[in-house]
Parts: structure tokens; C-alpha cells; sequence
């Protein structure tokens, strides 16, 4: 009995041996490619304080371009369990990978498992297939539709301000957040879908909650994600889905129902949806030449998901906090509600898309918002082909997982001066030419840029001219400060809500 208990002993002490000598072995990844690195910890890499669910993956990456820096890096490696992370700080860097050489960096590094419905998104889509459908998606988010979606947008913002005036009468403090979510899942149902989402009537609508439970991300999906993306042979031998039941049923059944009533009762709308349709019911000819095989439903419900949970979520968060900032920062807030009243006037006293154009201070003020709190707070790439740093013995293998650490280039001093105070005029057209062009990305850069830009920022300017114009905001103490992110959300969202108060403008 104790020979046997000395031999399983032993085994057991030869595997951890083994494994450990294994870990330590893919550890010096970057060192055998000639790259600086962060010292990693056995078992989680880099990213323990991200596994475990204590900060959010945003701010981690911050902590890393900061710490490569202040050591004189141009670019670093870390890993992520065993996975090597390569991390360009050098602008010229990120600007190769992310335009000049994109055709080394096309694919994002995202699990996608084909037979889990609504994976084939455009954020997920490689190769040709991702530009065959982004040359298709394309057409619906140029500036001429957006104009002619305005004053569908405009019937959500009546329903906002009238929101807004039952929350104040309340005499409570706001939570901004949950309004303004309201009121950006009404828009992206008028003009996307062509449906009453009645959010801003009823927060608990069907829409809203199922904005809600896409971005309340488990304990659970956070670590199947973490799983698929560090071992993706392992999790598709599995099977494994990190769709939701509930997610994929709503969305399923919203897509079919929409699609059956417009084409059983010979309904057109200019809308996203019609554009959906059109795909499904007609062959194209994709941008290589070849004849394009119409969308699968399971390829249209994806599309409609992907611009559903980034149209409500992004621009409600965007204008979340522009309006915190405004709060903190009171002159700048009445520097701003000034040029909204003085361009308003030159245009009847009508939010317009022209006169939300004309409000060059009202830009800034976002830019600002969007580089100390963007929403996607960095972007990654894979590498699909062997590529050699055009001034380096480094080459960055195909296969390789590439961050884009986008909110430390937003943080970093030799860009901005006092970097977390809030200063609308870096964003001053002389400003900006001051600056590399890539040293501010809130939406991306390159041909896989955020496709529906113009449209989170339209709506979002929509929604701030509506506030401001109308109140002034000031921070409620419910309002836990300083700010701390939530560690498992998908995008920036402050621990225990943002909450204002308001004060009407007489």
C-alpha cells in the first residue's frame, strides 16, 4: 500500500514537474521572437486580476501600455494564460497594423463557433466574407442616409425629453444611464427595425431587457470566453456556445416575425432591415467578381443582433459620460448649452441634422468624452500571414493575437497633457493636427473601423442638444467617485451607475 501511494506520489509530482517546465517553456515565447515582454505568472499570464473577474480587461491594458512605456518600449508582449498577446505601442505601429499592412491583420481574433446561431456577425466574419458583407452593410451608414433618418430619429427624441421631465418632477436622483439606453433602443428600433420598442414608456419592455441581458455578462460566459479564445480547437471539439438561449430566441423570433409581416403584406421601409431582406431573397455579386450566395437566416439575424447591441449600448454610454463630465466641469457645460442656444436660434429653434452640425463645441466635447472614457477601450487583430516589422529583426507570426490597447494611447502623456483631466479644446481643429492620426481611435482606424459611426454619433449629439438645452446636470452623491468600471461588462460602465441631478433652464 505504500509503494502504491509512493507511485502515485511520485506520478503525480513528475506531471506538475512537467507542466510547470511546459508553462515555463511558452513563457520565453517572446523572448526567442526578440520582443520585450511583461514577466508573466504561472497559471494566468498577464491577465490574472482579469481572469478572476477584479478589474475590468479596459484598465488592465491601460496599466500594460503604461508600464511598457515608462520603460521605453515600442512594443511589448504578454500572455494570457498561455496565449502570447502581441501589443504595438509605437503609432506608426498601430497604424501599419490597422491600415497600411491590413491585409497581414484582416481577421479579428474572435472564437466563432459556425453552428452556434448569430456568431456570423460582421465583428466576428473573416477573410472574404467579412468584406463581401461589409461592401453590403456598407450603403446603409453613409451621411446622406443618415440625414434622411433624422427626423425618424427626431420622434425618439420628443419621447426622451418628455422622459426626462418625468424623472425631474420625481425630484429623485437620475440614473442617466438607464434613460438614455431607453432612449437609444427606441431609435435603433425605428430606424433599424422599423418596431416601437416602447422603452422609454416601459424600461422593463421586451427590448430593453434584452439589451439588459446582452451586456450583463456572467461570471460564467466571462470564463467561457476567456476559454474559447485561449484554447478555440479545444472549445470547437467541445461545441461550446457562448450565445445565451434567451438572446438567441428573442432575436430569432423578432428577425422572423418582421421579415414575415413585411413580406406577406408587400411592405418596404428605407431601413436596415429592408437592406437584410434584400440579401436574403437576392444572389449579388460579392467584391471579388463572384456570384454571392444569399444570407442565411441564422447570417441575417446576426447582422440585425450586432447592430442592435452596438447602436443602444455605445452611444447610450457615450452620452452617459459627457454628461457626468459636464456635471463635474460646470463652465464647460454653460460653454456648451451656450453655442446649443445660439445655433439653435440660427435654425428656428429646431434640432436639425444641420444644426447639430453646426455645433463644432458640441464635437469637441464628445471627442474629449470618447478619449477619457471610450466604450471600446481596446480592438484586436490576428495575424494571418507571417509578417516582419519593416525597421526590426521581429516577425510576428501568423496566428498571432494582436491588442490594440486604444485607452492607454488615450492616457498617454506625450499625446495629452494631464491626461485625466477632462479639456475639450485638445480637440480644436489646430489641436488635432498637432497630434498623430492615430493617437485617438474611439472608433477604430482602418477598413475594420466601427462601420456605424456616423450613427452613434448622430444620435448621440441628438440626445445631448435634448438634455442640455432643456437642464442643467449636476453629480448626485449616489454617484460613487472616483470612477471604478465594471470588471465583466462587454464596454466601460461605472460600478453603481452614474446618477445626476437636474435643474430645469429657465
Amino acid at each position: 500500500m505504500f509503494t502504491l501511494g509512493g507511485n502515485l506520489v511520485s506520478v503525480v509530482v513528475a506531471l506538475l514537474v512537467v507542466t510547470i517546465a511546459y508553462w515555463k517553456w511558452k513563457y520565453q515565447y517572446w523572448k526567442r521572437r526578440n520582443v520585450p515582454y511583461l514577466e508573466p505568472r504561472i497559471p494566468f499570464g498577464n491577465m490574472e486580476k482579469v481572469i478572476r473577474g477584479k478589474k475590468f480587461f479596459g484598465i488592465e491594458f491601460k496599466n500594460i501600455y503604461k508600464e511598457m512605456k515608462s520603460r521605453g518600449w515600442e512594443h511589448g508582449g504578454i500572455y494570457t494564460f498561455l496565449k502570447p498577446t502581441y501589443i504595438p505601442l509605437d503609432l506608426d505601429y498601430v497604424r501599419n497594423i490597422m491600415t497600411k499592412d491590413f491585409k497581414y491583420f484582416m481577421d479579428r481574433d474572435n472564437y466563432v463557433n459556425e453552428k452556434d446561431p448569430l456568431q456570423a456577425h460582421l465583428l466576428n466574419l473573416s477573410g472574404t466574407r467579412w468584406r463581401n458583407m461589409r461592401a453590403k452593410l456598407t450603403p446603409t451608414f453613409t451621411s446622406g442616409k443618415m440625414k434622411g433618418m433624422f427626423q425618424v430619429m427626431a420622434e425618439s427624441q420628443e419621447g426622451l425629453e418628455q422622459k426626462m421631465d418625468e424623472e425631474y418632477k420625481k425630484n429623485e436622483p437620475i440614473n442617466i444611464k438607464e434613460i438614455l439606453a431607453c432612449f437609444t433602443t427606441n431609435i435603433i428600433g425605428t430606424c433599424a427595425f422599423g418596431l416601437d420598442c416602447k422603452a422609454l414608456e416601459d424600461e422593463n419592455s421586451a427590448f430593453r431587457v434584452f439589451g439588459r441581458n446582452i451586456f450583463n455578462v456572467t461570471k460564467l460566459q466571462v470564463l467561457k470566453r476567456l476559454f474559447a479564445r485561449n484554447f478555440p480547437q479545444v472549445a470547437k471539439l467541445l461545441n461550446l456556445s457562448i450565445s445565451r438561449k434567451q438572446n438567441v430566441d428573442f432575436i430569432m423570433n423578432m428577425v422572423q416575425d418582421t421579415i414575415e409581416y413585411r413580406e406577406k403584406n408587400n411592405f418596404t421601409r428605407n431601413d436596415f432591415m429592408q437592406l437584410l431582406i434584400s440579401m436574403k431573397n437576392n444572389k449579388s455579386v460579392d467584391v471579388d467578381g463572384h456570384e454571392g450566395k444569399p444570407l442565411t437566416m441564422d447570417e441575417l439575424a446576426s447582422q440585425a443582433l450586432v447592430f442592435f447591441a452596438a447602436g443602444f449600448e455605445t452611444s447610450s454610454t457615450l452620452m452617459t459620460f459627457a454628461l457626468y463630465e459636464l456635471a463635474k466641469h460646470q463652465q464647460i457645460q454653460e460653454t456648451l448649452r451656450n453655442e446649443i442656444s445660439s445655433v439653435l436660434e440660427k435654425h428656428n429653434n429646431q434640432i436639425s441634422y444641420d444644426s447639430i452640425q453646426d455645433m463644432k463645441y458640441l464635437s469637441q466635447v464628445i471627442d474629449e468624452t470618447l478619449r477619457l472614457h471610450p466604450p471600446a477601450a481596446v480592438t484586436n487583430r490576428r495575424c494571418i500571414e507571417d509578417y516582419k516589422l519593416p525597421d526590426q529583426d521581429v516577425i510576428i507570426e501568423k496566428g498571432t493575437t494582436v491588442i490594440i490597447p486604444i485607452i492607454g494611447i488615450h492616457y498617454d502623456e506625450e499625446y495629452y497633457p494631464e491626461p485625466e483631466k477632462f479639456d475639450p479644446e485638445r480637440f480644436t481643429d489646430e489641436n488635432k493636427k498637432a497630434r498623430h492620426n492615430y493617437a485617438f481611435m474611439p472608433f477604430g482606424e482602418g477598413p475594420r473601423n466601427c462601420i456605424g459611426m456616423r450613427f452613434g454619433l448622430l444620435q448621440s449629439k441628438m440626445g445631448l442638444v435634448s438634455l442640455l438645452k432643456n437642464y442643467k446636470f449636476t453629480v448626485n452623491k449616489k454617484t460613487r467617485e472616483p470612477l471604478h468600471y465594471q470588471p465583466n461588462h462587454v464596454v466601460l460602465a461605472a460600478q453603481g451607475e452614474i446618477w445626476l441631478d437636474a435643474a430645469k433652464i429657465k
